[in-house]
């Protein structure tokens, strides 16, 4: 199996995620302290804003390292792995 499209960024991408799950935390704190429901807003919107910005930059490492790869080798895996990279897009789009 070769190493996924984040391999050299792996660190970082878990710090942003282990940051991201932080602040699924503190959202939860502020429910159960019932704060205003616009700032648990502001917070969730911020948590999922985070959280997107972690599936681009995976969606960016997939393309530059997997699909790159196999473009240039050609073939099924070509096909294969432009079909992952649209529906990854596609679900992105939708969230």
């Amino acid at each position: 199996m070769t190493a996924p499209g984040y391999a050299e960024e792996k660190e970082a991408v878990l710090k942003r995620l282990r940051r991201v799950e932080g602040q699924v935390r503190g959202i939860a704190r502020m429910v159960e302290g019932d704060r205003y429901c616009i700032d648990v807003l502001a917070q969730v919107s911020a948590a999922t804003r985070a959280l997107q910005a972690v599936a681009l930059e995976l969606l960016d490492d997939h393309l530059a390292h997997c699909v790159a790869n196999a473009v240039r080798e050609g073939g099924h895996e070509q096909a294969e792995k432009l079909r992952e990279a649209s529906e990854a897009i596609a679900r992105l789009v939708r969230s």
